[in-house]
């Protein structure tokens, strides 16, 4: 890789990360219940649609971190539940989802997007969501089920896991990355229309 290549993807990668870094703080600190909805998926995406698969990885983990720090501190509440529970397994849940949801996309785009960038974009748009929660709800059943006991309040653990953690939260987030396709294949193409 050429040193101006290397220039352009720090700068890119610098400047995601401190967009996912901001959006993740801003929804965690103003959550709709009962989880913060994740709008750091899209510059994830478009990290990996730009940088690769391993770039989404540690997009994706930055979102992650972020994540761990919100359930160290308190201020996602649900968060500190779990952290409180067994820091080592929150851990472990937090990077998975999140890098997973990241990597996949990359390898998603990468794979698609050479016969169409828009179902490329669109897939790995709609992939990320699913993967980060998908983790999220099966790490809580396998490994935190006294806590999704309790957030159940009585209900079935995994009809709750399905309508609660991958409820209303989910479907948001989902929506929201369908609706930004345009905008995903919009800021890749002018990068690497810049970059050429």
């Amino acid at each position: 890789m050429s040193k101006s290549n290397n220039i352009y993807r720090m700068v890119g990668l610098g400047i995601l990360t401190a967009i996912i870094v901001v959006l993740q703080v801003l929804t965690t600190y103003f959550p709709v219940k009962p989880f913060a909805i994740t709008l750091a998926l899209i510059p994830i995406v478009i990290g990996a649609a730009l940088f690769g698969s391993k770039a989404g990885a540690y997009l994706g983990a930055v979102f992650s971190v972020v994540v761990i720090g919100m359930c160290i501190f308190g201020v996602d509440v649900g968060g500190a539940m779990v952290w409180n529970a067994n820091p080592f397994l929150c851990v472990l849940v937090c990077m998975a989802k999140g890098t997973g949801a990241g990597f996949v996309s990359g390898l998603v785009y990468n794979a698609l997007s050479k016969k169409n960038e828009i179902v490329g974009a669109a897939c790995a748009a709609v992939l990320s969501p699913i993967v980060n929660t998908g983790v999220f709800a099966i790490g809580m059943i396998l490994l935190f089920k006294p806590v999704l006991e309790v957030w159940a309040g009585g209900s079935d653990v995994i009809y709750y896991a399905v309508t609660g953690l991958a409820g209303f939260n989910f479907l948001v987030e989902l929506g929201v990355n369908i609706i930004l396709v345009p905008v995903v294949v919009q800021v890749v193409n002018a990068v690497r229309k810049n970059k050429a």
